[in-house]
């Protein structure tokens, strides 16, 4: 059975073959312009320009096919390494971005912080729980946002589950944290910026000449990239991109956040947001949680739209359904298979929870958190991965695909 996630470049559809649908172009065009005007009206300027920007991001995510979670899983089994390279580039332009300013304290003259968590039991446990439900949910979290917006009906499940698993994990933050940990390290400033780039570059110039020899010397030669006859500006418009077109598109993405949001791009807090204001309006005393105490506690009653968070996961999901009337690829399928719909309700809940506890999900702690030189940035990536090998292991429970062709040509 093939896994229903688009997030999956072995598994995209022919592009070619598609003409755009005029409609959905229209309709997800008319929201981001009038949504971004209203928003630039009613709460600042830049709220407005932060729905454009998470629209090219999601617009960015679905053309180029970026994915975390099947990158991971490809490289995992079948040791192909074109998705974790073009992560490596994307983090090498991040880093080169970031850290000068981060050094500064100022972009542009606007007053820039970086995304820093705590290293620690909690923070490990969650980012290992994210991992494993990356594969099982189908997606990480800009992966689940892009997909449901692009079309994919089982990815509105993950998304759903999603949210609930991060309001628990925003209720039982306050005990994860309390566990052992060394507290937050900032290379920056402990090494000072310049010698923490040269690291981080050092690491990802290793971990990308690593999967090119793992690659070599499984297969013999490198994965052809994405194949299309289009060219130019209408390729441009309805993909495929090149993933190192992505991988620098989102880099620019995340440093222009930077500056419109005075810190990185982050996911996954909105949805504790949105799961603690359902509740909140369910009757449930969600104030009370020490997760809301504090600078967070102002959220639970304003409106959604002056949340950064909120504003650009919002613009992501219409950002990639304008992507996919452009490609000509919108269209949802309402039949998923029992066991696929229970591995989205586990993955889901599952990516939610660790998010929480890993305070970040793969932009928020692996992204912008390498970008903005924290420690816990990279312990993520080895904690999630490790969750990742063992849902790739689980998948095929669910009747989920491992990109059995990928393993036959790697065995060839």
């Amino acid at each position: 059975m093939t896994d229903l996630s688009i997030d999956a470049r072995l598994l995209a559809p022919d592009n070619n073959r598609h003409n755009a649908n005029t409609m959905v172009v229209a309709l997800a065009a008319a929201i981001l312009i009038l949504g971004a005007a209203t928003l630039s009206t009613t709460v600042s300027w830049r709220q407005g320009l932060l729905l454009l920007l998470g629209g090219a991001l999601g617009l960015t995510l679905y053309h180029a096919l970026f994915g975390f979670t099947s990158a991971w899983r490809v490289f995992i089994v079948a040791r192909r390494g074109a998705g974790l390279r073009a992560q490596m580039v994307m983090l090498a332009f991040a880093v080169l971005l970031f850290f000068p300013a981060l050094a500064h304290g100022t972009l542009f003259g606007q007053p820039v912080h970086g995304e820093y968590g705590a290293v620690g039991i909690g923070m490990l446990t969650g980012a290992f729980l994210f991992g494993l439900g990356m594969q099982l949910g189908g997606g990480c979290a800009s992966g689940t946002l892009y997909t449901a917006g692009g079309g994919n009906t089982r990815m509105l499940v993950t998304l759903a589950a999603f949210i609930v698993g991060s309001t628990v994990g925003a209720l039982h933050l306050p005990w994860w944290s309390a566990q052992p940990n060394i507290g937050v390290v900032s290379l920056i400033g402990t090494l000072g910026w310049m010698p923490a780039l040269a690291l981080c570059l050092f690491i990802m110039a290793a971990i990308y000449l690593f999967t090119l020899h793992a690659e070599m010397r499984s297969h013999g030669q490198l994965e052809p990239g994405a194949r299309t006859s289009l060219r130019g500006l209408r390729r441009l418009m309805q993909g495929p991109w090149p993933l190192l077109a992505g991988a620098v598109a989102l880099a620019l993405g995340n440093f222009a956040t930077l500056y419109l949001a005075g810190r990185p791009w982050g996911i996954t807090s909105a949805f504790a947001l949105w799961g603690s204001k359902i509740l909140l309006l369910s009757g449930v005393d969600v104030a009370s949680w020490p997760y809301w105490q504090g600078a967070r506690a102002a959220s639970l009653y304003q409106s959604i739209f002056n949340d950064v968070t909120s504003v650009m996961d919002i613009g992501i999901m219409i950002g990639a359904l304008l992507a996919a009337g452009l490609a000509g690829k919108f269209q949802p399928t309402w039949r998923v298979p029992a066991a696929s719909l229970l591995a989205a309700i586990v993955g889901g809940l599952l990516l939610g929870y660790g998010a929480r506890l890993a305070y970040g999900c793969n932009i928020g702690a692996y992204f912008s958190g390498i970008a903005s030189g924290s420690l816990h940035g990279w312990c993520w990536f080895v904690a999630a991965f490790a969750g990742n090998i063992l849902g790739t292991r689980l998948r095929p429970l669910f009747g989920l695909a491992i990109e059995r062709m990928a393993v036959r040509n790697a065995k060839a």
